[in-house]
């Protein structure tokens, strides 16, 4: 099939081709486009039992960071709601095979994948910035600076906390309060 990944329908490819069984997706993808995929791939709900892919070193450790490290951000959160990282180093390159194990369900419960994913991002797009002024800043979000602190304080954080200290389950259980 010559698509463009990031244009085609893979739901619907994979209703047609295999009957909307579950598919496992093994590629060496360019490395300028390895999050579009990976995103598009969970976002899109596209039945993927997991993901297998070469990805330079250091997507990878962003992929498995935790909460504090430079490494953490939007996209470790996204690919910890959505599946098992497993990590596969070579010594010396700097490439790294990755294999995403989709998760039956997600280790988090939320109201709103779509807000919840929607408040990590503008978590993490300034990333020197608190909390409270990222989120509150992005208009298409529509969360008030007093709402954030108010629900900062019902899980007992600070107002000046960045979203780089926060685990999933802490984004999961703030979104649940917005």
């Amino acid at each position: 099939i010559n698509e463009d990944i990031l244009k085609v329908d893979l739901n619907q490819l994979t209703e047609e081709m295999n009957d909307g069984r579950p598919v496992k997706v093994v590629a060496n993808i360019p490395y300028y486009i390895t999050t579009p995929i990976i995103m598009g791939l969970f976002e899109s709900h596209v039945p993927v039992d997991n993901i297998t892919v070469m990805v330079q070193k250091e997507v990878a450790a962003r992929m498995q960071a935790g909460p504090g490290s430079k490494d953490y951000g939007a996209l470790s959160l996204a690919v910890q709601y959505y599946a098992d990282p497993y990590f596969m180093p070579r010594p010396n390159v700097g490439s790294a095979v990755i294999r995403l194990q989709t998760h039956v369900d997600p280790p988090v419960k939320v109201k709103n994948e779509k807000l919840m994913f929607g408040i990590i991002r503008a978590s993490f797009n300034q990333r020197r910035k608190t909390l409270q002024n990222s989120v509150s800043h992005d208009s298409g979000l529509g969360i008030s600076k007093e709402l954030i602190a108010e629900n900062l304080e019902k899980m007992g954080l600070s107002a000046t906390i960045r979203g780089e200290a926060l685990s999933l389950q802490q984004f999961a259980e703030f979104e649940d309060l917005v």
